[in-house]
């Protein structure tokens, strides 16, 4: 036999083994799994249900708190709809459940959506084990400009089904991993026969709420989050980028800074819409601070705590044991001037300080006064305070009592940085002080000390990123520590009350009003959530 045929024979042999098509997944099927978004620090089980004789599917999150349904062919809309069943609260409703429609259209009609990836390019690389089954592993891989993105599926060798699904993403601009998702699929069911077609109804008795405009992508995003990772379709996410540089006027100086702020952009979003996909008691937003890294947002908390005595008078007990209102926010009588925003400087102890004086200084003459956190970050530094690298507020209380605090108007505006000291060229202090009291760390004290004594500096553990997206609602952070080496961020209690049965605090922050809810937040009272009551004080004129 030639050369020639002895070649051409071991190509036949060879070749199909080494172009061999990935197996059909099913079409019919139900799944239960977890998605990870490493980046975003999210782990979202799911339920899928996908059955393509009906042309039906539904995909529930975090145990069916929320349920989306892809039905093109329901008839109510000529081109499907898509629907998602979630809990909602206001302050007149605690998760009412609700259901939301978005119609398809001749440019974006509704399809149904499968959890598992098209594997028509996907080639067999080996063999491995994956969650403690033997697998096939198959792999696709496609470059894009400077990102390469590679995905990887592994099926079980005994039965052909998915075990895991990755997708991972390399930037050249940016010099590393851009992207990482990976879904696993843990309790297979695929049935001969359709899908009970009642698994594709709405609950029972349940009313339309609102058909959400458009369909517009953002729309359907919502109502089908897993396009994104099955699909790999992030144009909703450059789309809402565009919008948000628009609307806080962001200006990246190159192509890699832009580049950057967008892959942390879109791992917050991600987190985001996860996190309000649990059905918890509060919201998050996307906000002013969606393009910071960590390590950035860590510059925003700048409350330094010393251990032992820091000099304070003893907490009135017996105010306790007085009658308090159930509600009170002491925006409604005058004594709390507008948020302001500490921008990039660990200030946040000034404003927890001058907070709590100006409220002081209203109780006493009923006139509200703009007072200096300026003045605290130039001039406290004898007493301990290092400006915007941090500082504590009895710090700023003992250098008031030998200055006094001088109004925003006479010293001169908030800089967000360090400057130069100018009290001496002041003619004019408007408050000052004869001692300050460290509140009762109990709820009971911290109510009475609002109720009494005015807003309240307190400190909080703000490290946690579900913070930093806050909207509305009452926030409770399982993971929040309330210990005294806890707390990193100074903010002013203004109120009290109860929402849906829930007791929180009023708490104003110093983050802007782009941030929460007009730059406040309801914290739980619950477990000292955050440690509200923790390190509360207030000043006595």
């Amino acid at each position: 036999m030639s050369f020639i045929a002895v070649a051409l024979l071991v190509a036949a042999v060879v070749a199909p083994a080494a172009l061999a098509a990935a197996p059909d997944l099913p079409n019919v099927f139900t799944v239960t799994g977890v998605l990870s978004l490493p980046y975003a620090e999210i782990k979202e089980p799911f339920s899928a249900y996908f059955d393509t004789k009906q042309n039906k599917s539904r995909i529930d999150y975090y145990g069916g708190v929320v349920k989306t349904y892809q039905l093109p062919g329901d008839g109510v809309s000529t081109f499907g709809i898509s629907r998602k069943v979630a809990p909602m609260t206001t302050e007149e409703v605690l998760n009412q459940i609700n259901c939301f429609q978005v119609n398809g259209t001749k440019e974006a009609p509704i399809t149904i959506q499968t959890v598992l990836p098209d594997l028509a390019n996907f080639t067999k690389t080996g063999h491995e084990m994956m969650n403690s089954l033997n697998c096939t592993v198959w792999q696709y891989s496609v470059k894009i400009g400077q990102k390469k993105n590679v995905y990887t599926i592994w099926l079980a060798d005994e039965t052909n089904l998915p075990v895991r699904y990755e997708m991972f993403g390399y930037n050249s601009l940016l010099g590393s991993h851009y992207d990482k998702y990976y879904v696993d699929y843990v309790d297979w069911d695929t049935p001969n026969t359709s899908i009970p077609s009642v698994i594709f109804d709405i609950p029972e008795g349940m009313i339309l709420l609102q058909i959400f405009p458009g369909p517009g992508e953002f729309h359907q995003h919502q109502v089908n989050p897993m396009h994104e990772y099955i699909h790999d379709n992030d144009e909703h996410i450059h789309g809402m980028f565009d919008g948000y540089k628009k609307d806080y006027s962001k200006d990246y100086k190159d192509d890699f800074e832009h580049a950057s702020r967008l892959h942390v952009f879109k791992h917050n979003l991600r987190y985001i819409e996860s996190q309000n996909r649990r059905g918890l008691t509060y919201t998050l937003a996307m906000n002013h601070l969606a393009d910071r890294k960590d390590r950035e947002l860590v510059s925003l908390r700048g409350f330094h705590r010393s251990p032992g005595y820091n000099g304070a008078d003893a907490f009135d007990e017996s105010l306790t044991g007085k009658r308090v209102p159930d509600n009170l926010d002491w925006r409604l009588y005058g004594a709390v001037t507008p948020v302001k925003d500490q921008a990039v400087c660990g200030s946040c102890w000034s404003f927890g300080t001058t907070g709590t004086v100006e409220g002081a200084n209203f109780l006493k003459t009923g006139k509200l006064v703009r007072l200096s956190q300026q003045a605290l970050m130039d001039c406290s530094w004898g007493e301990g305070n290092n400006a915007c690298d941090g500082g504590e507020d009895f710090r700023a209380y003992q250098w008031i009592k030998k200055h006094g605090l001088p109004s925003e108007e006479d010293y001169g505006a908030y800089l967000a940085q360090d400057s130069y000291c100018h009290i001496a060229n002041v003619s004019n202090t408007i408050a000052t002080i004869s001692s300050y009291v460290n509140v009762t760390s109990t709820t009971e004290g911290l109510r009475a000390a609002i109720a009494f004594k005015g807003p309240i500096s307190v400190g909080i553990d703000a490290s946690h990123k579900s913070l930093s997206f806050y909207a509305n609602g009452v926030y409770y952070e399982p993971a929040c520590g309330n210990k005294p080496d806890d707390l990193d961020h100074a903010v002013l209690a203004v109120g009290y009350g109860y929402m849906n049965g829930q007791g929180y605090w009023l708490i104003k922050n110093s983050w802007s009003t782009h941030w929460g809810n007009d730059g406040y937040v309801l914290m739980a009272q619950k477990d000292n959530n955050c440690g509200v009551t923790t390190a509360a004080t207030y000043v006595v004129l």
